[in-house]
Protein backbone atom coordinates (compact mmCIF):
# COMPACT_ATOMS: atom_id res chain seq x y z
CA UNK A 1 0.00 0.00 0.00
CA UNK A 2 1.34 3.27 -1.17
CA UNK A 3 0.41 6.10 1.36
CA UNK A 4 -0.42 9.22 1.57
CA UNK A 5 2.33 10.35 3.90
CA UNK A 6 4.46 8.08 5.81
CA UNK A 7 6.53 8.60 9.35
CA UNK A 8 10.11 9.50 8.59
CA UNK A 9 11.79 7.55 10.90
CA UNK A 10 15.93 7.80 11.83
CA UNK A 11 18.02 5.02 12.37
CA UNK A 12 17.09 3.49 15.72
CA UNK A 13 20.69 3.91 17.25
CA UNK A 14 20.49 7.56 16.59
CA UNK A 15 16.87 7.94 18.56
CA UNK A 16 18.27 5.62 21.02
CA UNK A 17 21.20 7.89 21.84
CA UNK A 18 19.11 10.75 23.16
CA UNK A 19 16.87 7.67 25.04
CA UNK A 20 19.86 7.51 27.14
CA UNK A 21 20.32 10.48 28.01
CA UNK A 22 17.11 10.77 29.42
CA UNK A 23 17.57 7.54 30.88
CA UNK A 24 20.82 8.50 32.45
CA UNK A 25 19.58 11.68 33.78
CA UNK A 26 16.17 9.95 35.17
CA UNK A 27 14.23 13.00 33.52
CA UNK A 28 11.57 12.38 31.53
CA UNK A 29 9.27 15.55 31.72
CA UNK A 30 9.04 18.82 33.09
CA UNK A 31 11.42 20.42 30.48
CA UNK A 32 14.44 18.46 30.35
CA UNK A 33 17.65 18.97 29.12
CA UNK A 34 16.52 17.13 25.51
CA UNK A 35 13.35 19.63 25.53
CA UNK A 36 15.60 22.87 25.79
CA UNK A 37 18.39 21.52 23.08
CA UNK A 38 15.49 20.72 21.18
CA UNK A 39 14.31 24.38 21.79
CA UNK A 40 17.71 25.99 20.75
CA UNK A 41 18.46 23.93 17.75
CA UNK A 42 15.10 24.64 16.16
CA UNK A 43 15.48 28.13 17.16
CA UNK A 44 18.47 28.55 15.72
CA UNK A 45 17.36 26.25 12.03
CA UNK A 46 14.09 28.80 11.53
CA UNK A 47 15.42 31.74 12.79
CA UNK A 48 13.52 32.85 15.38
CA UNK A 49 13.28 34.41 18.97
CA UNK A 50 10.93 33.13 20.75
CA UNK A 51 9.76 29.52 20.86
CA UNK A 52 7.95 27.20 23.05
CA UNK A 53 7.92 23.24 21.98
CA UNK A 54 4.44 21.39 23.96
CA UNK A 55 3.14 18.04 23.61
CA UNK A 56 0.88 18.38 20.30
CA UNK A 57 -0.44 20.78 17.39
CA UNK A 58 -3.79 21.23 18.67
CA UNK A 59 -3.16 22.80 22.12
CA UNK A 60 -1.00 25.61 21.60
CA UNK A 61 -3.93 26.55 18.85
CA UNK A 62 -6.33 25.92 22.53
CA UNK A 63 -3.99 28.14 24.55
CA UNK A 64 -3.87 31.59 22.30
CA UNK A 65 -7.84 30.87 21.79
CA UNK A 66 -8.16 30.67 25.69
CA UNK A 67 -5.57 33.55 25.90
CA UNK A 68 -6.66 35.98 23.61
CA UNK A 69 -10.55 34.79 22.35
CA UNK A 70 -12.09 35.93 25.09
CA UNK A 71 -15.38 33.98 24.05
CA UNK A 72 -15.92 36.27 21.43
CA UNK A 73 -15.66 35.58 17.35
CA UNK A 74 -12.85 34.33 15.73
CA UNK A 75 -12.61 35.03 12.19
CA UNK A 76 -11.39 32.55 10.23
CA UNK A 77 -10.79 30.03 7.32
CA UNK A 78 -13.10 26.96 6.16
CA UNK A 79 -10.41 25.25 4.63
CA UNK A 80 -8.02 23.86 7.20
CA UNK A 81 -7.64 20.85 9.31
CA UNK A 82 -10.70 20.42 11.13
CA UNK A 83 -8.46 21.01 14.31
CA UNK A 84 -8.91 24.76 13.16
CA UNK A 85 -12.32 24.83 14.02
CA UNK A 86 -12.76 22.37 16.63
CA UNK A 87 -10.07 24.70 18.88
CA UNK A 88 -12.36 27.63 18.50
CA UNK A 89 -15.50 26.12 19.22
CA UNK A 90 -13.83 23.96 21.85
CA UNK A 91 -12.81 27.53 23.54
CA UNK A 92 -15.83 28.99 23.75
CA UNK A 93 -15.55 31.19 21.27
CA UNK A 94 -17.84 31.77 17.81
CA UNK A 95 -16.17 30.59 14.20
CA UNK A 96 -16.84 33.43 11.71
CA UNK A 97 -15.96 32.25 8.56
CA UNK A 98 -14.08 33.95 5.34
CA UNK A 99 -13.70 32.31 2.27
CA UNK A 100 -10.51 31.84 0.18
CA UNK A 101 -8.59 32.48 -2.84
CA UNK A 102 -9.37 30.45 -5.13
CA UNK A 103 -5.77 30.15 -6.19
CA UNK A 104 -2.93 30.71 -2.79
CA UNK A 105 -6.63 28.62 -0.74
CA UNK A 106 -5.71 30.52 2.27
CA UNK A 107 -8.43 33.25 3.70
CA UNK A 108 -9.20 36.25 1.36
CA UNK A 109 -8.06 38.85 3.19
CA UNK A 110 -10.26 41.20 1.12
CA UNK A 111 -13.13 39.43 2.55
CA UNK A 112 -11.90 39.35 6.37
CA UNK A 113 -13.04 43.23 6.93
CA UNK A 114 -16.51 43.03 6.81
CA UNK A 115 -16.98 39.90 8.69
CA UNK A 116 -15.86 41.78 11.36
CA UNK A 117 -17.93 43.11 14.48
CA UNK A 118 -18.03 44.34 17.87
CA UNK A 119 -17.63 40.87 19.32
CA UNK A 120 -14.79 40.31 17.40
CA UNK A 121 -11.28 39.81 19.08
CA UNK A 122 -8.90 37.65 16.72
CA UNK A 123 -8.50 36.30 13.09
CA UNK A 124 -6.98 32.84 12.84
CA UNK A 125 -5.85 31.97 10.09
CA UNK A 126 -3.99 28.54 8.43
CA UNK A 127 -0.79 28.88 6.29
CA UNK A 128 -2.81 26.17 4.04
CA UNK A 129 -0.40 23.25 2.93
CA UNK A 130 2.29 25.72 3.78
CA UNK A 131 1.33 28.72 1.53
CA UNK A 132 1.45 32.07 3.80
CA UNK A 133 -1.32 34.20 4.32
CA UNK A 134 -1.30 37.85 3.25
CA UNK A 135 0.41 38.81 6.09
CA UNK A 136 1.07 42.00 5.55
CA UNK A 137 -2.66 42.46 4.57
CA UNK A 138 -3.99 40.71 7.75
CA UNK A 139 -1.68 42.62 9.82
CA UNK A 140 -2.66 46.00 9.14
CA UNK A 141 -6.43 45.08 9.34
CA UNK A 142 -5.66 43.60 12.68
CA UNK A 143 -3.84 46.55 13.69
CA UNK A 144 -6.73 48.71 12.79
CA UNK A 145 -9.32 47.00 14.57
CA UNK A 146 -7.16 45.83 17.39
CA UNK A 147 -7.67 41.99 16.88
CA UNK A 148 -4.92 39.57 17.57
CA UNK A 149 -3.68 37.96 14.88
CA UNK A 150 -3.02 33.97 15.85
CA UNK A 151 -1.51 31.83 12.34
CA UNK A 152 -2.44 27.82 12.18
CA UNK A 153 1.29 27.45 10.68
CA UNK A 154 0.95 23.57 11.33
CA UNK A 155 2.05 22.77 7.68
CA UNK A 156 4.67 25.79 7.46
CA UNK A 157 8.14 24.55 9.02
CA UNK A 158 11.14 25.66 7.79
CA UNK A 159 8.75 27.97 5.04
CA UNK A 160 10.34 31.41 4.64
CA UNK A 161 8.30 34.66 3.31
CA UNK A 162 10.24 37.51 2.13
CA UNK A 163 13.34 35.89 3.70
CA UNK A 164 12.17 35.74 7.40
CA UNK A 165 10.81 32.60 9.00
CA UNK A 166 6.65 32.32 8.71
CA UNK A 167 6.13 32.09 12.10
CA UNK A 168 7.27 35.34 12.96
CA UNK A 169 3.88 36.73 11.73
CA UNK A 170 1.18 37.87 13.86
CA UNK A 171 1.34 37.48 17.79
CA UNK A 172 1.30 33.63 17.54
CA UNK A 173 2.03 31.09 14.93
CA UNK A 174 1.55 27.49 16.25
CA UNK A 175 3.26 24.36 14.88
CA UNK A 176 2.77 20.96 14.15
CA UNK A 177 5.26 18.10 14.87
CA UNK A 178 2.55 15.10 14.33
CA UNK A 179 4.62 11.88 12.95
CA UNK A 180 2.95 12.90 9.68
CA UNK A 181 4.78 16.23 9.38
CA UNK A 182 8.00 17.11 7.25
CA UNK A 183 9.67 17.71 11.15
CA UNK A 184 8.47 15.79 13.98
CA UNK A 185 8.48 14.65 17.70
CA UNK A 186 6.21 11.76 17.24
CA UNK A 187 3.84 14.26 18.55
CA UNK A 188 4.32 17.33 19.46
CA UNK A 189 3.97 21.34 18.60
CA UNK A 190 5.28 24.48 18.96
CA UNK A 191 4.61 28.19 19.66
CA UNK A 192 6.34 31.09 18.33
CA UNK A 193 6.23 34.71 19.08
CA UNK A 194 7.61 37.95 19.09
CA UNK A 195 7.35 39.40 22.24
CA UNK A 196 9.26 37.45 25.16
CA UNK A 197 6.12 38.93 27.76
CA UNK A 198 3.35 36.88 25.51
CA UNK A 199 5.66 33.97 25.51
CA UNK A 200 5.89 34.09 29.47
CA UNK A 201 1.91 34.38 29.16
CA UNK A 202 2.13 31.09 26.94
CA UNK A 203 4.73 29.27 29.12
CA UNK A 204 2.96 29.44 32.64
CA UNK A 205 -0.43 29.10 30.47
CA UNK A 206 1.08 25.60 29.31
CA UNK A 207 2.38 24.58 32.22
CA UNK A 208 -0.49 24.70 35.01
CA UNK A 209 0.14 28.40 35.56
CA UNK A 210 2.59 27.58 37.88
CA UNK A 211 5.36 30.48 38.78
CA UNK A 212 8.01 28.66 40.72
CA UNK A 213 6.56 25.45 42.80
CA UNK A 214 3.85 27.27 44.75
CA UNK A 215 2.99 30.49 43.36
CA UNK A 216 0.78 30.76 40.02
CA UNK A 217 0.62 33.78 37.69
CA UNK A 218 -2.93 32.20 36.60
CA UNK A 219 -5.09 29.20 34.80
CA UNK A 220 -3.18 27.06 32.97
CA UNK A 221 -3.00 23.43 31.27
CA UNK A 222 -0.60 20.70 31.20
CA UNK A 223 0.72 20.93 27.23
CA UNK A 224 4.57 19.83 28.09
CA UNK A 225 6.55 17.99 25.72
CA UNK A 226 8.32 15.04 27.46
CA UNK A 227 11.81 14.12 26.94
CA UNK A 228 11.17 10.99 24.91
CA UNK A 229 9.44 13.01 22.41
CA UNK A 230 12.16 15.64 22.23
CA UNK A 231 14.83 12.50 21.66
CA UNK A 232 13.03 11.81 18.30
CA UNK A 233 13.01 15.39 17.95
CA UNK A 234 16.72 15.48 18.14
CA UNK A 235 17.02 12.73 16.07
CA UNK A 236 15.34 13.79 13.08
CA UNK A 237 16.51 17.10 13.04
CA UNK A 238 19.91 16.07 11.54
CA UNK A 239 18.18 14.77 8.40
CA UNK A 240 16.47 17.88 7.90
CA UNK A 241 18.26 18.18 4.22
CA UNK A 242 17.79 14.83 3.12
CA UNK A 243 13.52 15.15 4.34
CA UNK A 244 13.49 18.10 2.07
CA UNK A 245 15.50 17.76 -0.76
CA UNK A 246 13.79 14.07 -1.21
CA UNK A 247 10.18 16.12 -1.00
CA UNK A 248 11.11 18.47 -3.45
CA UNK A 249 12.51 16.14 -5.83
CA UNK A 250 9.16 13.70 -6.00
CA UNK A 251 7.51 17.14 -6.25
CA UNK A 252 9.48 18.22 -9.14
CA UNK A 253 8.49 14.70 -10.51
CA UNK A 254 4.32 15.40 -10.20
CA UNK A 255 4.82 18.63 -11.61
CA UNK A 256 6.76 17.37 -14.66
CA UNK A 257 4.65 14.54 -15.56
CA UNK A 258 0.92 14.71 -14.22
CA UNK A 259 -1.53 16.58 -17.03
CA UNK A 260 -3.56 19.42 -15.78
CA UNK A 261 -5.37 19.83 -18.63
CA UNK A 262 -7.71 18.80 -16.35
CA UNK A 263 -6.87 20.14 -12.29
CA UNK A 264 -4.36 22.35 -10.89
CA UNK A 265 -2.38 22.35 -8.08
CA UNK A 266 -1.67 24.78 -5.78
CA UNK A 267 -0.40 28.83 -6.33
CA UNK A 268 2.93 28.84 -4.28
CA UNK A 269 2.59 33.02 -3.04
CA UNK A 270 5.56 35.14 -4.69
CA UNK A 271 8.64 35.36 -2.54
CA UNK A 272 8.51 32.02 -0.08
CA UNK A 273 10.69 29.36 0.14
CA UNK A 274 8.33 26.52 0.63
CA UNK A 275 9.13 23.50 2.36
CA UNK A 276 7.26 20.87 -0.29
CA UNK A 277 4.60 19.70 3.12
CA UNK A 278 1.75 18.46 0.49
CA UNK A 279 0.96 17.84 -3.08
CA UNK A 280 -2.56 18.88 -3.51
CA UNK A 281 -4.37 18.40 -6.91
CA UNK A 282 -7.55 20.47 -7.77
CA UNK A 283 -10.17 18.76 -10.17
CA UNK A 284 -12.34 20.81 -12.08
CA UNK A 285 -15.41 18.37 -10.01
CA UNK A 286 -15.89 15.71 -7.61
CA UNK A 287 -16.82 13.33 -9.85
CA UNK A 288 -13.32 13.45 -11.54
CA UNK A 289 -11.79 13.33 -8.42
CA UNK A 290 -13.85 10.28 -7.11
CA UNK A 291 -13.27 8.38 -10.63
CA UNK A 292 -9.29 9.63 -9.65
CA UNK A 293 -9.77 8.17 -5.97
CA UNK A 294 -11.11 4.63 -6.52
CA UNK A 295 -8.97 3.70 -9.32
CA UNK A 296 -5.91 4.71 -7.00
CA UNK A 297 -7.51 2.90 -4.40
CA UNK A 298 -8.31 0.10 -6.60
CA UNK A 299 -3.99 0.11 -7.28
CA UNK A 300 -3.53 -0.17 -3.59
CA UNK A 301 -2.87 3.68 -3.81
CA UNK A 302 -3.99 5.85 -1.04
CA UNK A 303 -4.23 9.79 -1.50
CA UNK A 304 -6.11 11.65 0.77
CA UNK A 305 -8.78 14.53 0.32
CA UNK A 306 -7.10 16.94 2.59
CA UNK A 307 -9.08 19.14 3.27
CA UNK A 308 -12.64 17.81 3.20
CA UNK A 309 -15.79 19.12 4.54
CA UNK A 310 -15.12 22.32 4.28
CA UNK A 311 -15.30 23.44 7.98
CA UNK A 312 -18.27 25.79 7.33
CA UNK A 313 -20.20 22.68 7.31
CA UNK A 314 -19.63 20.94 10.42
CA UNK A 315 -22.60 20.27 12.24
CA UNK A 316 -21.53 21.89 15.01
CA UNK A 317 -20.84 25.07 13.81
CA UNK A 318 -23.07 28.16 14.07
CA UNK A 319 -22.01 30.08 11.58
CA UNK A 320 -23.32 27.97 8.44
CA UNK A 321 -22.87 30.32 5.63
CA UNK A 322 -22.73 29.53 2.44
CA UNK A 323 -18.45 29.30 1.47
CA UNK A 324 -18.72 28.57 -2.02
CA UNK A 325 -15.36 29.03 -3.05
CA UNK A 326 -14.06 26.24 -0.13
CA UNK A 327 -16.42 24.14 -0.87
CA UNK A 328 -15.97 23.89 -4.39
CA UNK A 329 -12.30 23.32 -3.40
CA UNK A 330 -12.70 20.91 -0.24
CA UNK A 331 -15.42 19.03 -2.81
CA UNK A 332 -12.43 18.49 -5.44
CA UNK A 333 -8.99 18.43 -3.68
CA UNK A 334 -6.67 15.21 -3.46
CA UNK A 335 -3.30 14.82 -1.44
CA UNK A 336 -0.64 13.03 -3.16
CA UNK A 337 1.33 10.59 -1.65
CA UNK A 338 4.48 12.40 -0.75
CA UNK A 339 7.41 11.50 1.83
CA UNK A 340 11.06 10.14 2.22
CA UNK A 341 11.32 6.96 0.23
CA UNK A 342 8.79 7.18 -2.32
CA UNK A 343 10.32 5.22 -4.96
CA UNK A 344 10.38 6.44 -8.52
CA UNK A 345 8.56 3.73 -9.89
CA UNK A 346 5.75 4.21 -7.58
CA UNK A 347 5.95 8.18 -8.38
CA UNK A 348 5.75 7.06 -11.98
CA UNK A 349 2.48 4.22 -11.44
CA UNK A 350 0.64 7.40 -8.99
CA UNK A 351 0.69 9.43 -12.10
CA UNK A 352 0.22 6.73 -15.05
CA UNK A 353 -3.30 5.87 -13.39
CA UNK A 354 -3.71 9.82 -13.01
CA UNK A 355 -3.60 10.79 -16.18
CA UNK A 356 -5.20 7.73 -17.08
CA UNK A 357 -8.40 8.40 -15.14
CA UNK A 358 -9.13 11.23 -16.64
Amino acid sequence: MITVTKTFLPPIAEYMHFVQRAWDKQWLTNRGELVLELEDKLRDYLKVENILIVNNGTIPLQIALKLFGNGGEIITTPFSYVATTAAIVWEHCKPVFVDIHPEFLTIDETKIEAAITDKTTAILATHVFGNPCDVEAIAVIAKKHNLTVIYDAAHAFGVTYNGESLFNFGDVSTCSFHATKLFHTSEGGAFFCKDADMRHRLFYSHNFGHNGPHDFHGVGINAKISELQAAMGLAVFPHLPEIIAARKEIVSFYEAHLNFDRFRTIKIRENTVWNYSYYPIIFESEAQLLKTEQLLLQNDIMPRRYFYPSLNTLPYCEDNSSMPVSEEVAAAVLCLPLYVGLELESQEKIVSLINASL
